[in-house]
């Protein structure tokens, strides 16, 4: 019985630690494309958008990622290149990706780029309240940063680099 109480203090006592610690998850879509050649399904970044990736880069220069996530996409690997990084990793599925996160990067830093029509659906799957209704096909100066807590998430919004919005 002592053997029995001793475990389930300990397991406990490490959900208590894993819990109380918070991820941050920093979220930006990729920086601007090259609409150079319209029948280019996986351009590179623009002039423009590679300028983007290195003010991103100044704009999280205090922050040490433990990892990074991107779409298989040149663009959103391009716009984390500037960033100093351990691994980038590929996804796919949004819901596997969060699950991934809470699972494996519980109390670390990592960031992931996405796209318009994502960002704000990975904000969703976090559980955080959207910032912003939507993201339209021109918004490329948004970052958007997550405090992870078990299940709760709550996200600040920020721009970066050139405002888009002028």
């Amino acid at each position: 019985m002592k053997k029995f109480f001793l475990l389930f203090a300990f397991t406990f006592f490490v959900a208590q630690i894993t819990f109380a610690q918070s991820t941050d998850v920093w979220i930006v879509r990729h920086a601007e494309k090259d609409k150079s050649n319209p029948d280019d399904k996986n351009p590179n970044l623009s002039e423009e958008g590679r300028i983007r990736a290195g003010d991103l880069a100044i704009y999280l220069k205090k922050v040490k990622f433990d990892a990074a996530f991107a779409t298989a996409t040149k663009r959103t690997h391009q716009t984390l290149d500037s960033l100093i990084i351990k691994k980038v990793i590929e996804y796919k599925d949004i819901k596997q990706l969060v699950e991934e996160v809470r699972k494996n990067y519980v109390g670390q830093s990592i960031v992931i780029a996405g796209h318009s029509n994502t960002v704000l659906e990975i904000i969703d799957a976090f559980g955080a309240k959207r910032p912003k209704e939507e993201l339209t096909d021109d918004d490329y100066d948004y970052i958007f940063h997550l405090t992870v807590k078990g299940e709760k998430a709550k996200v600040k919004m920020d721009q970066y680099g050139r405002p888009h919005h002028l």
